[in-house]
């Protein structure tokens, strides 16, 4: 298969035209395929069970284009490009063999290039940073394990959570997917860029929200509740994320606009690690102020 084909959505079936049974012969089609997909990423982490997953790879996907804040990996923190500083701390987990970054725009390439750092270009069809990352990985002569997913707009992420995710998913092979979350703040209970998740007893996600979750009766915020929110911040099995963008959407993704949803909704297991991370991310431009503050105030410019 064509790396660069990977990225590329499926065509829309119009049922306007066409009968009622040939509709229902195409959803067979397209629901069959999602399910040997599924079933050949399943069979294929059952043979690898025992195995291991030593080598592992820091990917950061970044694109130019957004919706919500225009060339966002390139807005100046402090001095330097707001990837740079990631790429920075992401270079710091003792985990990683490799960090390179993911783009399809010149700019953000010419930009990583200039301070040091690897870049793939990828597809600029790539619907989210899952795809981008699954396309750089099979662009890599090197072979991996683990591939960790680290959001570009997390310039203060910790380089003890990319090592605590990693090991999370060496440690747990039945799951295929690992990340990390922490006390979410009252005041960002109703924010829906913050993103919200629930955990069993046994450390894996039962769900992902940009609604509060859990949700009770008074339609408040429970004080006394230990509500978590999602870090940016994941890890894949390798094998798992080529194959990745073969699952068809599921509603549930679509719906909340959240990538781990569709693994969670193919029924694979995503182990999670609490971790306390006064979290701040770069959604908007007004972000860009309060991450300055913090870095002036903690001696980290």
């Amino acid at each position: 298969m064509n790396p660069m084909s990977i990225c590329t959505p499926s065509s829309s079936h119009s049922s306007s035209s066409g009968s009622p049974t040939k509709a229902w012969i195409i959803h067979g089609v397209v629901v069959g395929a999602a399910i040997v997909a599924a079933i050949g990423a399943r069979g294929y982490l059952l043979g690898r069970s025992r195995r291991f997953r030593s080598r592992a790879i820091g990917i950061i996907p970044a694109r130019f284009a957004s919706s919500r804040f225009q060339g966002k990996p390139l807005v100046n923190i402090l001095g330097k490009p707001m990837i740079q500083r990631t790429w920075e701390r992401a270079k710091l987990a003792t985990t990683l063999d490799r960090v390179v970054v993911a783009t399809d725009d010149e700019k953000i390439a010419d930009c990583c290039r200039r301070f040091g750092a690897d870049v793939i270009m990828t597809s600029e069809s790539c619907r989210n940073g899952a795809e981008r990352c699954s396309e750089a990985v099979q662009k890599l002569e090197k072979k991996y394990d683990i591939v960790v997913n680290i959001q570009g707009d997390e310039p203060l992420i910790e380089p003890e959570i990319i090592d605590g995710i990693v090991k999370a998913l060496q440690v747990t092979p039945d799951a295929v997917f690992s990340t990390a979350v922490t006390p979410l703040k009252p005041e960002d209970a109703f924010d829906t860029n913050r993103v919200k998740c629930v955990v069993d007893n046994l450390g894996y996600a039962i769900y992902f929200s940009r609604g509060l979750i859990p949700f009770n009766k008074s339609g408040k915020v429970n004080l006394h509740f230990p509500y978590m929110l999602h870090l940016g911040i994941q890890s894949y099995d390798c094998e798992f994320l080529k194959l990745y963008p073969k699952l068809e959407p599921t509603p549930l993704q679509l719906e909340e606009d959240l990538e781990q949803l569709k693994i969670l909704e193919n029924g694979y297991k995503i182990k999670v690690i609490k971790v306390d991370h006064d979290a701040h991310g770069v959604d908007t431009p007004e972000d860009v102020k309060k991450i300055e503050s913090l870095m002036v105030e903690k001696n980290l410019s």
